[in-house]
């Protein structure tokens, strides 16, 4: 008795499977394979685009933290009148930013980070030759340095 039920419900599950796939072109079912496999392509795509640009501000608010430290340190070695150290602490200020530019596309707060470089290697020389160098101006780049971080 029980292997005529399995038996009937089989037959009855394959007949129901047979009319449902018969009911609906292939076409059809390869048309709902192909808008999955577009729809995950798109979507691994945005994935790692937003990742890349995760990372690359990430590297440009880096470079930006350990230019405003080298700047720091420089404000300090020219309080305690060590041109030498300071002139070495800008030019390191504008090596992190110089290394977070590289590579970047280019946009507003790139070619803002890259002008704060040049004005750092001006100040830098300055500093090098002796020249003094007013510790507003390092402020003003500091202040710069700061509103690039909030961007």
């Amino acid at each position: 008795m029980w292997k005529f039920l399995a038996i009937l419900l089989l037959t009855a599950a394959s007949f129901g499977l047979g009319f449902y796939f018969g009911q609906r072109p292939v076409g059809t079912l390869q048309e709902t394979v192909s808008s999955l496999q577009q729809s995950l392509k798109d979507t691994s795509r945005n994935i790692i685009d937003t990742t890349m640009g995760i990372e690359k501000d990430l590297r440009r608010r880096q470079g930006l933290l350990d230019a405003k430290s080298h700047m720091l340190q420089a404000k300090s070695e020219l309080f305690d009148k060590n041109l030498g150290e300071a002139a070495k602490q800008l030019g390191e200020a504008a090596d992190r930013l110089d290394n977070a530019t590289k590579g970047a596309k280019q946009d507003e707060s790139i070619l803002a980070m890259r002008s704060l470089t040049g004005t750092l290697r001006e100040v830098r020389l300055d500093v090098s030759m002796g020249k003094s160098v007013s510790i507003k101006k390092l402020d003003e780049i500091q202040r710069e340095v700061d509103r690039q971080l909030n961007k």
